[in-house]
C-alpha cells in the first residue's frame, strides 16, 4: 500500500493575555493646585518710574485699587525734563536705566507712569526685560467718547504731541472729531514747585490754555487730554483757567486698572516701607518729603 499524506503535527493554540492592569488617569485638580505665579515673591514690588514726581498720579490711582501692593516710585531727576530730548536720547536712557533698576530691585511689574518716555521707548523697553511691561497712553479714546462739541485739546510735552503714536491714536479713536494739540512744558516746572510746597504761577496756565484756545476751532475745546502724568497735579488750577463745561481727562484710571488685571492672582506681602528712588541728588530735593509721604512712600532713596 502506498503511505498517505503526511498529517502536519497538532499546533498549540497560545492561551489569551490577561487583560492590562488599569492605569491611573492624572486628574485636573493636581494640576489647579499648582500655584499660580511660583517664581514671584510676595514682597516683589510694582516698579513705578517717571522723570520726574508726575508718576505720582498713577500711583494715587492704583492705592485705591492695590493699597497692599509694595511699590517702589523710581523718579530720573537726572534726566528731567524729558520732553525736550531727542527720540533718540529718551530711547536710550530709559532701557538702560529700566534695565538696571530691574536687576537691582527684581520688580514684578514695571508702569512707564510717563506719557513721553512711553510713546518713545516702550517698545525698545519690552524687548529687553522680560518682566510684564505697563506704558502710559494718552486717553484720547475716552476723551473721544466724552466730547459733546467734537473738539478735543491735547496738553502734552513737545516730544509727546508730535509722536506718531498719537497720531495713529487720533485716527483710530477720535475719527469725525478735531484734535487740538499744544506744548506746555512749563507745567511740568509748575507741577514739580507745587509738589515741593511751593506757589504756581497763573501766568503759566494761563499760556497753557491760550496755546489751545488760540488755535482755529480753539473755543470749542470742551474736553481736554492731560497727556502728561504732571499735569492732573494742576488739575484744580487748569479747571478754573478752562472755566466750567470743560472736562479734563487722564489716563491715570486705566493704568491702574491694567496693573491689577496683570498681577491678578498674585499674593502681595509689604516687608518693608515703599520708598521713593531719584536718580540724583539735587538740592531741595527734601522738600518733596512731605508730598511724598502722603502718596505713602516713606523715604527718599538714590539711584
Amino acid at each position: 500500500m502506498r503511505p498517505g499524506p503526511a498529517i502536519p503535527p497538532r499546533q498549540r493554540v497560545p492561551s489569551p493575555l490577561p487583560p492590562p492592569t488599569p492605569q491611573p488617569v492624572p486628574q485636573p485638580a493636581a494640576i489647579a493646585d499648582a500655584p499660580p505665579h511660583p517664581a514671584i515673591a510676595p514682597p516683589s514690588p510694582i516698579l513705578l518710574f517717571d522723570s520726574g514726581v508726575g508718576g505720582l498720579t498713577v500711583l494715587a490711582a492704583l492705592r485705591e485699587l492695590l493699597p497692599e501692593a509694595p511699590v517702589i516710585y523710581a523718579a530720573d531727576n537726572a534726566g528731567l525734563p524729558y520732553g525736550n530730548k531727542t527720540e533718540a536720547q529718551i530711547a536710550a536712557r530709559v532701557s538702560g536705566l529700566l534695565g538696571r533698576m530691574a536687576e537691582r530691585l527684581k520688580p514684578r511689574l514695571i508702569c512707564i507712569a510717563c506719557n513721553t518716555a512711553s510713546t518713545i521707548a516702550l517698545s525698545s523697553v519690552r524687548e529687553v526685560l522680560e518682566v510684564p511691561i505697563v506704558g502710559t497712553v494718552p486717553a484720547i479714546k475716552p476723551a473721544a467718547a466724552l466730547t459733546r462739541s467734537g473738539t478735543i485739546g491735547l496738553l502734552g510735552t513737545q516730544a509727546t504731541i508730535r509722536q506718531a503714536y498719537v497720531d495713529r491714536l487720533e485716527h483710530e479713536y477720535a475719527v469725525g472729531k478735531r484734535l487740538l494739540r499744544h506744548a506746555a512744558p512749563e507745567l511740568v516746572e509748575a507741577a514739580e514747585a507745587k509738589l515741593r510746597g511751593r506757589p504756581v504761577d497763573p501766568a503759566v496756565i494761563a499760556r497753557a490754555v491760550e496755546g489751545l484756545r488760540a488755535q482755529p476751532g480753539g473755543e470749542a475745546v470742551d474736553t481736554v487730554v492731560l497727556a502728561c502724568t504732571h499735569f492732573p497735579l494742576l488739575k484744580d488750577e487748569l479747571a478754573g483757567a478752562f472755566g466750567p463745561g470743560v472736562a479734563l481727562v487722564d489716563g491715570a484710571q486705566g493704568i491702574a486698572r491694567r496693573i491689577v488685571d496683570l498681577t491678578k492672582g498674585q499674593d502681595f506681602a509689604r516687608t518693608a516701607p515703599d520708598f521713593a528712588l531719584f536718580t540724583r541728588d539735587e538740592p531741595g530735593l527734601a522738600e518733596l518729603a512731605p508730598a511724598l509721604a502722603r502718596y505713602g512712600l516713606a523715604c527718599i532713596r538714590h539711584f
